[in-house]
Order: C-alpha cells, then sequence, then structure tokens
C-alpha cells in the first residue's frame, strides 16, 4: 500500500481514491460555459416573446364597449357565435382545467345559470388550455357543468385584451355591450350582483321603447 502514489492513496473507508479526485475544470468567473449558454437562450426567447407580445393587439375592453364576436366549437362539436345570445345577458367566463381558482367558482355558475336562466342570463365558458377535447368535457362533467363550454382559441383572447390571467370573466348586457369584468377570483356575491346589471341592460331600453310607441297609437 505505500508503494501507491500520493493521489491513490487509501481513503479512510478502505477503498482507493479515484485518480481525478478534485473537482472539473471550470471557467476562469467559476461558471459552467454550457449553463451561461443556456441562461443566454432562455433570456433571448423570453425578450422575443415580449416583444412579440407587445406588437400583438390588445384592444382595451371598457364598460359600454361592444362585446367582440367569434365563432368556437362547443364541447358537443357544434358552432357557437356570441352574437347568437344578443337578448340575453352573457356571463363570459375563460378558464382553463389546471386552474383552481376556476374550479372555486364553476359550482357558483352552476347554481347562477339555475337562478337566473329563465330571466335570461347565459353562462359560456371558454376553455384557454392545451387539453384536448375529451379531457375538457370529463372535467366539465365531472363540475357538473350546465351551460356550454367553448374551445378556446388565442385570437379570441386576444379580442378580449390578451386574457393576462384566469379566471376572467366578462359581464355582457342584452344589447351585446360589457357591463364589467373581473380578473380573478372574486365573491359569489359579486359575481352576482354583476349578473344583475347585465339582466337590467335592455330592459330600461325596452320599456322606452313601449312607452314611445304607446304614444304614437295615440
Amino acid at each position: 500500500m505505500d508503494n501507491l502514489p500520493d493521489n491513490q492513496q487509501p481513503t479512510p473507508g478502505g477503498e482507493p481514491a479515484p485518480g481525478n479526485s478534485g473537482p472539473p475544470p471550470q471557467s476562469p468567473t467559476g461558471r459552467n460555459p454550457l449553463a451561461l449558454v443556456v441562461v443566454a437562450v432562455v433570456a433571448a426567447g423570453m425578450l422575443y416573446f415580449g416583444l412579440h407580445m407587445a406588437k400583438r393587439p390588445r384592444p382595451h375592453l371598457t364598460q359600454a364597449t361592444v362585446a367582440p364576436d367569434f365563432t368556437l366549437e362547443s364541447l358537443d362539436g357544434k358552432s357557437m357565435s356570441l352574437s347568437d345570445l344578443r337578448g340575453k345577458a352573457v356571463l363570459l367566463n375563460f378558464w382553463a382545467t389546471w386552474c383552481t381558482p376556476c374550479k372555486i367558482e364553476m359550482p357558483w355558475f352552476v347554481e347562477l345559470q339555475k337562478q337566473y336562466g329563465a330571466e335570461g342570463l347565459q353562462i359560456v365558458g371558454v376553455a384557454m388550455d392545451d387539453a384536448s377535447k375529451e379531457d375538457i368535457a370529463k372535467f366539465a362533467k365531472d363540475m357538473g357543468v350546465n351551460y356550454p363550454i367553448l374551445i378556446g382559441k388565442e385570437a379570441v383572447g386576444d379580442q378580449y385584451g390578451g386574457v393576462p390571467a384566469l379566471p376572467e370573466t366578462f359581464f355582457i348586457g342584452r344589447d351585446g355591450k360589457i357591463v364589467d369584468k373581473i380578473l380573478g377570483l372574486k365573491g359569489k356575491g359579486e359575481i352576482e350582483e354583476d349578473i344583475k346589471k347585465a339582466l337590467d341592460t335592455g330592459t330600461h331600453q325596452a320599456s322606452a321603447a313601449d312607452e314611445m310607441q304607446s304614444q304614437n297609437k295615440q
């Protein structure tokens, strides 16, 4: 054992130490060159993505703005357009199967659809994730969803400001104009109040039209 070179002397445990027991060579700065390349590529990708997103049109939707129309495929394979629902109050909810807050509010939507459907409310869910139609359908069934679920597209999200976070909900009046919107999770009471606002739109207009028509007959 005494004839072994210094770098092959036994370790305290009894096994010879490997010939190259020192740390791997590093760059003069002490950083792994490959890691620096990976970081640079990731940073460049993030910069490109940021610039690309910044150049894309992002309409600023406010109250009284007419909600952008769209046509999307529903889970049953039929096409559905927002304009088909003109005359109804619409709760338009952008969500995803992986979104935890979405799972919290969806049972509320089920209850609110039952409660206000007869008054003209129509809730519409737009799934904004990469899950398959089958997975989305199973998720909706497990959640007991009783309103249409549409397969979302990035272009539709862009029409509504890019949908920066999920869930995002737009409340649209009977006249097709946006009454309010909620970004993120809010309480059921706040959602219900916005539903009532959307249901009230058009009511006063209809009353005024009926009154004018009555006066014209006199």
